[in-house]
């Protein structure tokens, strides 16, 4: 009779490190691509406009007030002025956000390796009595 497989249980847990990292990415990203921090992307003005000045016969000049700060109000109420605003955002920062991402997972990998102890030994003493096995740093 053949052996019975047992299904693999993965323990379900939080590293705060890992969480942190991740709130690193996601800031460079922000701040590159609508030009704020997180915190201005979610809660930020809604000022983002366009204005068209007619100064005779078929002639105008659109003037676009705001830009240089997207919030989720903004793509809301002018998406198209807002993602074309982020596209540029985004190319104009790819380099400086690449070299950002390169460094944060360099510092954050080289980190781990020299504070592993005493890591360990905060998750041992502080975390796991704390907050419980299923965090970790």
């Amino acid at each position: 009779m053949p052996r019975k497989k047992r299904k693999r249980t993965r323990r379900k847990t939080f590293s705060i490190l890992n969480g942190l990292e991740a709130l690193t990415y996601a800031s460079i990203l922000s701040e590159g691509i609508t030009g704020g921090s997180l915190a201005a992307l979610l809660w930020g003005d809604t000022n983002l406009k366009s204005t068209v000045t007619t100064g005779g016969v078929g002639r105008g000049d659109m003037v676009i007030s705001g830009q240089g700060q997207i919030s989720l109000g903004d793509i809301m109420s002018e998406p198209s002025l807002a993602l074309n605003q982020m596209g540029e955002n985004f190319q104009a920062n790819l380099m400086p956000m690449a070299l950002a991402a390169f460094t944060t997972s360099v510092g954050f990998s080289v980190g781990r390796k020299l504070l592993r102890k005493p890591l360990s030994s905060v998750t041992r003493n502080i975390i796991h009595p704390v907050l419980g096995k299923g965090v970790r740093m």
